[in-house]
C-alpha cells in the first residue's frame, strides 16, 4: 500500500485524459502536495517523501508550462518526462546513500533493523531495480512518442510495466529477504 500511496501522483497523471493534460497535472500536483502534508502530520520526515518531493516539484513544473503552452510539444513527451524525472530521482537518492526506498520500508519495519546492513542493502537493491526500471521505460516511452504514439495504448502498457514489473520485484525480494532473516 506504501508504494501505491507514493506513486498516486503519477498514477493520477496517468490515468486522466491526455487531452486533458495541464488539468491532468494539476491534478497530480494537489495530490503530491496532499501526500506530503498528511504523511507530514503522521510525523514522517522529508527524508522519507523523496519521491512525494520529487513529485510536487515536477507537477508543479509541468503544469506552468501546460498551462502556459497547452499545445507545447512537452505534452507529447510528458509520459517519457514522468518516467525520466522518477528516474533521475530514484538514482539521486540512491547515490547520496539515501534510497528512497529507505522511507517507504521504515513505514513497515521495526526501528531496531533500520541500520542493519541486510536492511540497507536490500533498499539500495530495490531502488537500484526501481532506478532501472524507470530508466527504461523512460527511453520506451521517448521512442513511442518520436514515433508519435505518444498517447497510446503500447504507452499505457509501458507505463504500466513500468510500475509492474519493480513492484513485483520488490514484492519477491522482500518476501525471500524475510525468509533468509527468519531462518538464520
Amino acid at each position: 500500500m506504501s508504494y501505491l500511496r507514493t506513486f498516486l501522483p503519477w498514477i493520477v497523471f496517468a490515468v486522466l485524459p491526455s487531452g486533458q493534460w495541464k488539468w491532468a497535472a494539476l491534478a497530480a500536483l494537489a495530490v503530491a502536495v496532499a501526500l506530503i502534508v498528511q504523511q507530514r502530520r503522521t510525523g514522517a520526515g522529508f527524508d522519507s517523501l523523496i519521491i512525494e518531493v520529487g513529485s510536487a516539484a515536477f507537477f508543479a513544473v509541468l503544469a506552468v508550462v501546460a498551462f502556459a503552452d497547452p499545445h507545447s510539444a512537452v505534452h507529447d513527451y510528458s509520459a517519457a518526462a514522468s518516467s525520466g524525472t522518477l528516474a533521475v530521482i530514484a538514482g539521486g537518492s540512491l547515490a547520496v546513500g539515501k534510497p528512497f526506498t529507505l522511507g517507504i520500508a521504515k513505514r513497515t519495519t521495526p526501528r531496531e533493523v533500520w541500520n542493519l546492513k541486510p536492511f540497507l542493502r536490500a533498499n539500495a537493491v530495490i531502488t537500484a531495480v526501481w532506478t532501472a526500471a524507470f530508466a527504461v521505460t523512460a527511453v520506451a516511452l521517448a521512442v513511442v512518442a518520436h514515433i508519435g504514439n505518444g498517447h497510446s495504448t503500447p504507452a499505457t502498457l509501458i507505463q504500466v510495466a513500468g510500475f509492474v514489473i519493480p513492484m513485483v520485484f520488490t514484492i519477491r525480494y522482500v518476501a525471500t529477504a524475510q525468509t533468509r532473516a527468519d531462518a538464520g
